[in-house]
């Protein structure tokens, strides 16, 4: 919320009633349960933000007033009623719950993850965090809009259609074709090498989820050994991007043992992927764009807090891939976040920085 103010107002030492602090412009207001010390952090907010201080017994009088607030920040110190009580009165109006310290603090995190809060804040609030707070509200107004009913991958009527605009389509086809037709001897010859290095088809093809929860074929170069999809429960235990195989919503072995001693090869140099340009010329999925996901974690996404990132097209490379390719402490929260950013900033000459910023991404010798 937006509200170009000029305030400077002393802070109250009931905590229960309206605290507000010196606010240059365009105020982003926060309704804080919990924190009864006389002074708010200011030190950690920017000039902009305007506090409220209440408990959690009056957060829906406050709601209920007409007032407009942006998000909800809860005190560790709150029991496991008072959030819960928090968590029903901002849901009907979309507001992001989030559990905020000064520092940061692992236990804090932990009750914020099993309570079900929106997210955990401690420091300083940045432009950051407040973008943050508004995908939350959006997405939360989403979930608001559709209700109970359930999510259903094949067909999923309330979510925005995407519209690839003719540039970017034109574009897609052009480059795509070229490069099949240039690029034929190279996949005819990878073709024979895969047949003759181990037993099984040429190609991989899944199912994946594209932009709108779009489901098609997916096509890629086998680089694993027959039969790997059913031993990925078995390796779950050395997914890099979380040490808890249940709480993963991303999948990715490093040093996967299925992988062929060809296969490793085409994945160091991403030859594994030139068959995609095939789904790029059908319109599956476009030059650049979020990574079309597999079922099982698609499923989990439309459920967290970021189906947001199916509102772009699916690509071959895209924000992350050449932003992180090759680091391997990145984090799910690192690429759901890259996958946001690309989803809200796309366009057409954004695709174009992308795509040149790929070529280094790809020489690369570790593989993300």
């Amino acid at each position: 919320m937006d509200v170009a103010l000029q305030l400077n107002v002393q802070e109250p030492l009931n905590p229960s009633v309206s605290t507000t602090m010196k606010v240059q412009a365009f105020t982003r207001h926060i309704l804080r349960v919990g924190f009864i010390s006389v002074t708010p952090d200011y030190e950690y907010g920017k000039d902009e933000i305007l506090f409220t201080n209440t408990t959690a017994k009056a957060v829906q009088q406050h709601l209920a007033s007409g007032e407009k607030f942006d998000a909800v920040f809860i005190s560790p110190d709150q029991g496991q009623t008072d959030i819960a009580l928090v968590k029903e009165f901002a849901r009907e109006y979309a507001l992001p719950v989030v559990l905020y310290s000064a520092k940061f603090d692992a236990d804090c995190k932990e009750i914020a993850l099993k309570r079900g809060l929106d997210d955990y804040f401690n420091g300083n609030i940045t432009a950051s965090s407040l973008k943050r707070l508004d995908f939350i509200h959006k997405l939360k107004t989403y979930k608001n809009k559709r209700g109970n009913r359930p999510y259903v991958a094949a067909q999923v009527s309330d979510v925005p259609k995407i519209k690839l605009w003719a540039l970017k389509r034109t574009f897609d086809i052009v480059i795509s074709g070229g490069m099949i037709i240039a690029l034929l001897p190279i996949m005819i010859i990878t073709a024979i090498l895969i047949k003759l290095d181990s037993k099984g088809p040429i190609f991989y093809i899944a199912k994946r989820a594209g932009s709108g929860y779009k489901i098609f074929d997916f096509y890629k170069f086998r680089s694993m050994r027959t039969g790997a999809d059913a031993e990925l429960q078995k390796l779950t235990h050395m997914n890099q991007y979380t040490e808890s195989a249940e709480q993963s919503v991303f999948y990715k072995i490093k040093n996967d043992p299925r992988v062929t001693r060809l296969g490793q090869f085409l994945r160091d140099t991403s030859l594994d992927e030139l068959p995609q340009l095939f789904n790029v010329l059908k319109g599956d999925m476009s030059l650049v764009g979020n990574r079309p996901l597999p079922l099982y974690e698609a499923e989990k996404l439309t459920k967290d807090q970021i189906a947001w990132r199916f509102l772009a097209p699916a690509g071959i490379t895209g924000l992350w891939q050449v932003t992180k390719r090759g680091k391997d402490n990145m984090s799910e929260e690192e690429r759901i976040q890259l996958d946001m950013e690309y989803a809200m900033k796309n366009s057409f000459l954004y695709d174009l920085k992308i795509l040149f910023s790929t070529i280094p991404a790809l020489l690369q010798k570790v593989q993300a």
